[in-house]
């Protein structure tokens, strides 16, 4: 177990020291020709340094299984896990050595929007297929960009929705990390509460690595809303801005549109009855999430980062490629690209599949933090349709 006191930079070496073991074990001396590489650009430091350990987690057992079965299409998979900063220059240098280095086949991975943004020319220029499994603002289009994960088409309605009923909510304030992200879902909720009859009564922005919420959360007193609704970059912001909001003594509804079950866990109390929407919970009764969730515990352990709606669809998005590669013949980007979309995998949040303008259909979950750390499941959403996304990309 990693100790406390060590610092972040520290935890980004040594998980791509892991990561860099599990790729040796996983296929030792093989040559290039005979291996599929999937890059891994994730912020292993930075914002996303509370989560990125599960998402490496999850890819590691996906190719563990795959290469166990044969690989795909005989060849073995490696995995090439690059350090993205969670910011756009870490992600320009990791886009670029996975891609032209490392001559990776595909790039799978959840990442802040700002790395998102500054990778996906590169993608272009590289032609390389990209699965964005991070759940984020929408309507992020190029020719090889895939994404199996939320968008708030699919994920803003049921905490406003369930506000307004349960709590006779008819004023919102709304707080974010200052970004593409943070902006983007909260410009959709605004809309979103404004349709519905209610108001939005302050709007406030720190810098993605903003840690001092004094006077966002004063400005928000000040307001007197009915309910709080926040949109943080997923890992320390969400830490930072909970713990802050419960010393401070706010007890309004609070929804939490970026806060992924594992970090929840990881914020003991202070999470206890934040609101969240997502695709994935732990507790979802499935056979195939409970097989998953058993696997998971198998191989890493006390070591196990709780899986969450930022690290299951990884898994996914790597059994994606593995078919959307079997039923091309072939990992021609362009071969691969057409078929990603006919492709569809049965994993834990059910069957996925990347059919709506490069988005998926996904069942829903409005959930609420208990005081043990998981997630009450309040109301279930079936196959909630992603919306127009990217209507120009064929």
């Amino acid at each position: 177990m990693q100790s406390k006191k060590t610092g972040p930079l520290v935890r980004a070496a040594q998980w791509a020291t892991l990561a860099t073991f599990a790729t040796a074990l996983t296929l030792p001396a093989a040559h290039a020709e005979d291996v599929i590489r999937i890059g891994i650009p994730v912020g292993l430091s930075g914002a996303n340094s509370v989560v990125a350990p599960s998402v490496v987690q999850s890819a590691e057992l996906a190719a563990e299984e795959i290469n166990a079965k044969g690989g795909i299409l005989g060849k073995k998979v490696v995995l090439e896990v690059a350090d993205d900063g969670s910011g756009a220059a870490g992600a320009q240098k990791a886009f670029d050595s996975l891609i032209f280095q490392k001559k990776v086949n595909v790039l799978i991975s959840m990442e802040t929007s700002a790395a998102r943004n500054a990778g996906l020319p590169i993608v272009t220029r590289g032609k390389t297929p990209f699965i964005y499994t991070s759940f984020y603002e929408g309507r992020s289009c190029n020719k090889y960009l895939y994404v199996n994960a939320w968008v708030p088409d699919q994920q803003v309605a049921p905490i406003v929705d369930y506000f307004a009923k349960n709590y006779k909510a008819k004023t919102y304030f709304l707080v974010g990390s200052d970004y593409a992200f943070g902006r983007g879902m909260l410009e959709f909720t605004r809309g979103y509460i404004t349709k519905i009859g209610g108001k939005v009564v302050g709007e406030e922005y720190l810098p993605m690595d903003g840690s001092d919420w004094t006077s966002v959360i004063s400005k928000l007193k000040a307001a007197n809303p009915d309910a709080l609704i926040t949109s943080t970059a997923g890992g320390a912001p969400n830490v930072t801005l909970t713990k802050q909001l419960r010393a401070a003594g706010v007890k309004i509804p609070y929804g939490n549109l970026a806060v992924d079950e594992g970090t929840a866990k990881s914020m003991g109390a202070d999470a206890e009855g934040i609101y969240i929407s997502g695709s994935y919970f732990t507790n979802i009764a499935s056979p195939k999430n409970q097989a998953f969730m058993a696997a998971m515990q198998k191989k890493f352990g006390a070591n196990l980062k709780t899986p969450n709606d930022l690290s299951v669809p990884q898994y996914e998005g790597v059994y994606a490629y593995k078919m959307a590669v079997e039923k091309a013949g072939s990992t021609d980007a362009d071969k691969v690209i057409a078929a990603l979309a006919e492709v569809a995998f049965e994993g834990p949040r059910g069957v996925i599949q990347m059919n709506k303008q490069r988005h998926a259909p996904l069942t829903m979950y409005l959930g609420k933090v208990t005081k043990e750390g998981g997630v009450e499941v309040l109301e279930t959403f079936k196959d909630v349709d992603p919306g127009e996304q990217c209507p120009k990309l064929k």
